[in-house]
């Protein structure tokens, strides 16, 4: 058998050869026929048991690194993960799960789906599932174990508090997260759009969303929230677009090593509207599709961007059919939106040597034009037409996510009250309540000026001035210790801002959560700020403001 596949080699490079390929696919067969007899030696001759199916993908996931982090290699096992990624869907309980020591709590069952019908709720903690238990199993594990063929019985022990534990038997159903996951009006007549992914039909479901809201009274404005999208179908994105520009535009082009696969992308559709303002929101976790479209729409004086430089992925991707039903997704070409430029931001074909990618230097943008004439460049993501800068988060807010303690209160607060205000934004004396609940937790955390202090200290013995410095470094550190009992006071609005979301999304779930960040979000303020001004709208797409 061995000696049969070197046979096609051999004839397949002696084919090449007449048409030029000789050298290239030489280069391939001889490092096969290597890497076919290392895994045979290693695999039969190796001090220790190996497991072969385990050793080759180690060593794939080795070779794909080393291009880019789009490459990858999808098993069978996964292959249901990876088409929840582009489809949205997948047989479950409908339900996000989260890890808390020993054991697997539910974090958010999806309104409408088998975990939110069964009575589950946030903060069950997940005991048993078909009577194994689930002590010490890891969230992929657990959510493994949750997973399966539409219809199937599931059995849980839930634990709850002010219960004793209970037995939860309901069935799997096909899960279909919403790809829009809140729509509304979110002040006057301005129109309020949020898009979780580019999923399979997202642009129907936009288009949807608006019609809908068109039944109420006219749209004079659209917000298009496409902040933390880590993108998806290129085909949605472009479609996407095509609601807003007039057919036959040129939303993006593909360029790659294969010239007959380079494409360009066009609105082939009759628009939805082409007319009414739009504001898209970006920040960093805004990547690919998300890029293309706010790029497009910017590149076409369509829309104003708003918020933080987006991720900078111009990389596309294609999937190719492997052996054994497994699947290799490859970066094929990059993309590049109506005015030419490519915003990918890092350069994975130059590694330092360290194997480390920089970012595409400032220095070495490309300066090219909208529409309008307005100035934009490449490489690096989209620049926000009127940028946003995120104010920074308090240790001791970080250090009470990290402890869970938002989370843990919503769910005391849950528990002590039976309903909501669908409008709720937490007031001063629930404030007060959040304050007692802290009294008997454990939470630690060091702030930027007590570690500078620490480095003071130990730079001050390391130079021998710690002896005549210690009395005065005792002195500030006890005074910022006291400085510091205000921490709660001062992070209050930001406090006030994730409770009032961890709270709302018990009683209204995704949508809950949602609607209640509109009421603090500065961006969305911005964005209505910028719509609610035409002449302001207008003088940023001519590059005026």
């Amino acid at each position: 058998m061995y000696r049969k596949i070197k046979k096609i080699f051999l004839a397949l490079i002696v084919s090449l050869s007449l048409f030029g390929f000789a050298d290239s696919y030489f280069e391939i067969a001889k490092n096969l026929d290597v890497f076919t007899t290392l895994y045979r030696e290693l695999n039969n001759y190796y001090v220790d048991e190996t497991d072969p199916g385990k050793l080759m993908k180690t060593g794939i996931d080795a070779m794909l690194k080393s291009l880019d982090p789009y490459t990858t290699y999808i098993p069978e096992s996964e292959i249901e993960d990876f088409k929840f990624m582009t489809t949205g869907q997948y047989g479950g309980i409908g339900a996000v799960i989260t890890q808390r020591n020993s054991y697997v709590f539910i974090s958010e069952p999806y309104e409408g789906f088998p975990a939110q019908k069964a009575g589950l709720i946030a903060g069950d903690k997940i005991l048993k599932i078909d009577g194994v238990s689930a002590k010490d199993k890891t969230t992929e594990e657990v959510s493994k174990a949750l997973k399966g063929e539409p219809n199937t019985e599931v059995k849980l022990l839930i634990e709850r508090r002010g219960q004793d534990s209970f037995n939860v038997v309901f069935k799997r159903e096909k899960i279909s997260v919403k790809s829009v996951p809140y729509s509304a009006f979110i002040k006057d007549n301005i129109a309020y759009l949020k898009l979780r992914s580019f999923t399979r039909n997202c642009t129907k479901d936009i288009k949807r969303e608006l019609q809908n809201l068109q039944k109420d009274k006219k749209i004079n404005g659209i917000v298009l929230d496409l902040r933390n999208n880590p993108g998806g179908l290129l085909n949605e994105a472009v479609s996407m677009v095509n609601l807003f520009v007039e057919k036959g535009e040129e939303v993006v082009s593909t360029k790659g090593k294969i010239k007959s696969w380079d494409n360009i992308y066009k609105a082939n559709n009759e628009p939805f509207d082409t007319e009414t303002p739009i504001i898209v929101l970006i920040n960093q976790g805004s990547a690919s599709a998300s890029e293309i479209v706010a790029g497009a729409l910017q590149d076409l004086d369509r829309g104003v961007v708003i918020g933080q430089r987006s991720f900078g992925k111009g990389l596309v991707q294609q999937t190719k059919k492997l052996s054994y039903n497994a699947q290799l997704k490859l970066t094929v070409a990059k993309y590049y939106i109506p005015s030419g430029r490519c915003i990918q931001a890092l350069d994975y074909s130059n590694r330092n040597k360290d194997g480390s990618v920089g970012k595409i230097a400032d220095s070495l943008m490309t300066e090219f034009k909208t529409r309008n004439g307005r100035i934009v460049y490449d490489g690096g993501g989209i620049k926000p037409d009127m940028i946003i800068e995120q104010d920074e988060i308090g240790q001791i807010v970080i250090a009470l996510l990290r402890e869970r303690l938002f989370f843990d209160f919503a769910s005391e607060y849950n528990f002590l009250n039976s309903t909501l205000d669908s409008n709720y934004m937490m007031n001063d004396g629930d404030f007060l309540k959040f304050e007692d609940f802290l009294n008997d937790k454990d939470f630690e955390y060091k702030t930027e000026t007590e570690k500078v202090i620490d480095k003071l200290k130990d730079v001050s013995k390391e130079e021998e001035y710690f002896s005549s410095l210690e009395s005065d470094l005792k002195n500030l550190g006890d005074k910022f210790l006291l400085e510091k009992k205000d921490d709660l006071q001062r992070s209050k609005s930001d406090i006030k801002e994730i409770l009032s979301g961890e709270i709302s999304s018990r009683y209204f779930y995704q949508k809950g959560r949602i609607k209640s960040s509109i009421n603090y979000d500065n961006e969305i303020k911005k964005a209505i700020k910028v719509l609610e001004s035409p002449s302001l709208y207008d003088s940023i797409l001519q590059g005026l403001n």
